[in-house]
């Protein structure tokens, strides 16, 4: 456990390294893959030509003999929600990172890619259950304290079950809104819940797994816990049938994932805790734009 020096540094060490990152990589990617809620007036100006003729103010127009236009600008303030699996399997990771050290990693790049923009941002942390809800607020302090929370939780719940926290984003976001779905996405009975968010808001699934999550290393007879139940058994890891139904589940948790994500016309992007998720990000951001 994390002691609250520990968190500190922690947290300024991540500060650093976002600014870093938004600064030089992020700024316009973001801005422009995520489009505000729509046009605002902005202002009153004297036609010139090429203007839209739709957009003359007739009464302005009228009123000083010559024509004059009304000016648009996009509305920019989004709110952006993080929902973060901290479930038990989680905390597992073998190389480099455990997956809640990178879904805390690219949380806060995500966060202070949406603060620099003047966006808000919220997280909902989530196990079998909601652990918390930070409601969305603007400014730097508010993605620190997101930060914070996210390094210093320790979760009840072992379990993942997503649906209850698509819930809780459904009916505390009214507007339009960014939902980052971090999780590694072992919970099965989630479809429905993502095809409603999905519908009225911008979702996008960011699916994190570990290399061992997919292939056993051939190491004899081991003990191994479930990190979610906590059932204990014993596997022979240089049977090539156990080896292969590993891998077997592997690839049905991530088909069941690739196809609901499909069905509810939402984002999903795969990246392994040895990857440099910021090429992934960056790229995505990007394709966005096209």
């Amino acid at each position: 456990m994390l002691t609250t020096a520990d968190i500190l540094k922690k947290v300024r060490e991540l500060e650093i390294k976002s600014k870093k990152l938004t600064t030089d990589l992020f700024t316009g990617e973001y801005h422009s893959a995520f489009k505000g809620r729509g046009m605002s007036f902005k202002e009153v100006r004297e036609y010139a030509p090429g203007d839209d003729i739709r957009f003359i103010d007739w009464n302005v127009s009228a009123r000083f003999g010559h024509p004059f236009s009304k000016v648009f600008e996009e509305e920019r303030e989004l709110t952006v929600m993080l929902l973060i699996d901290v479930s038990g399997s989680s905390l597992f990771g073998t190389v480099n990172n455990r997956k809640r050290d990178m879904a805390t990693e690219i949380a806060a790049v995500l966060a202070f890619s949406a603060v620099n923009n003047g966006d808000k941002v919220g997280a909902i942390l989530y196990s079998n259950k909601v652990e918390k809800y930070i409601p969305p607020r603007k400014g730097k302090q508010h993605a620190l304290f997101l930060v914070r929370q996210l390094l210093s939780i320790q979760s009840e719940g072992k379990g993942t079950y997503l649906s209850p926290a698509l819930k809780l984003f459904q009916n505390t976001t009214r507007q339009r809104s960014i939902a980052f779905i971090l999780s590694d996405f072992i919970d099965a009975n989630y479809s429905e819940s993502l095809r409603v968010s999905a519908n009225k808001h911008d979702v996008v699934g960011i699916k994190l797994y570990d290399k061992m999550d997919r292939f056993l290393p051939k190491v004899g007879l081991l003990k191994v816990e479930d990190a979610e139940t906590g059932e204990q058994k014993w596997v022979d890891t240089n049977n090539d049938l156990v080896r292969h139904e590993y891998e077997r589940e592997f690839f049905r948790i991530t088909d069941y994932c690739n196809e609901v994500f499909k069905k509810s016309a939402a984002s999903l992007l795969h990246i392994r805790t040895d990857e440099d998720y910021v090429k992934v990000l960056q790229h995505f951001f990007i394709s966005r734009n096209k």
